[in-house]
């Protein structure tokens, strides 16, 4: 009797382990050996919340962009090292902990910083950040995208994002209609534009869109942009010479990869 009662007491403990566990995985809390979460000590540091930290988990987007933030500053230390404090609508940090990830212009940052006001958040930028993306050309009062990291349980509306940015783009051609908007851009790195496929996903400053036309030979490629994607993200605003941060489709690179591979394995 008393070997079943310890099974069954065993079991229940597994069970609310494995419930906390994926609690804290969805709010970002730390998960200790007992199945319960914990988050930092609150401690004074100049009118700054650096205390509450979230756990260490991969950050996953969608590339549904959430809106747009402005830069409330912007410190660039010779173009090696950067702070950049942004400020967010209303509840838009709600619950968010030091350590979170957020995709801002589709590159997944690191919150270092929160405001008392609940409303701003600092994030470091390294150099091949600063080198590999459109984050350095930021000033005050440029507006970005961006999406906090998805939770388990939330809709993938758009396609999976790791915030990695593989190159930048520049803005080329803007072709207004009345309903929509086309844009073209030419890619940086000209020999990524063999992952990009018509009819495939992109990520273009962190906004999951699909792609029209491609010329492989220009590294060039269109996506279409209805009023609501207008509306709520940067590309709005974008015109030609801009320049946005482009991250290919994870699952279209290891199809190309794969059978360029095995056509080599083969002589083919």
């Amino acid at each position: 009797m008393s070997t079943t009662t310890s099974g069954a007491t065993r079991t229940t403990r597994g069970v609310e382990a494995a419930r906390a566990s994926r609690s804290a995985f969805a709010t970002g809390a730390r998960v200790t050996r007992r199945g319960t979460t914990t988050v930092g000590r609150p401690r004074g540091d100049g009118g700054r919340r650096r205390s509450r930290r979230a756990g260490v988990a991969r950050a996953l987007f969608t590339g549904l962009v959430q809106g747009k933030a402005r830069v409330r500053s912007f410190e660039n230390l010779n173009d090696e090292f950067a702070r950049l404090t942004l400020g967010f609508p209303a509840k838009t940090l709600d619950g968010i902990l030091i350590g979170a990830s957020v995709a801002v212009n589709g590159t997944c940052l690191t919150v270092v910083e929160l405001g008392d006001d609940g409303e701003s958040a600092s994030f470091d930028l390294i150099v091949e950040t600063l080198r590999a993306t459109n984050l350095g050309k930021l000033e005050v009062g440029s507006e970005v995208n961006y999406e906090r990291s998805a939770r388990v349980g939330d809709e993938i509306g758009g396609h999976t994002v790791s915030g990695h940015v593989h190159c930048t783009a520049d803005v080329v051609e803007v072709v207004d209609s009345e309903h929509n908007r086309k844009v073209v851009f030419e890619v940086s790195d000209t020999t990524l534009i063999k992952y990009v496929l018509p009819k495939g996903f992109i990520s273009i400053d962190g906004c999951s869109l699909t792609v029209g036309e491609v010329d492989k030979n220009t590294g060039r490629f269109n996506v279409w942009l209805i009023p609501e994607t207008l509306r709520v993200t940067v590309l709005g605003d974008k015109t030609v010479g801009d320049t946005v941060n482009v991250e290919i489709e994870s699952q279209t690179q290891v199809i190309v990869d794969t059978i360029e591979r095995y056509m080599v394995e083969r002589g083919l």
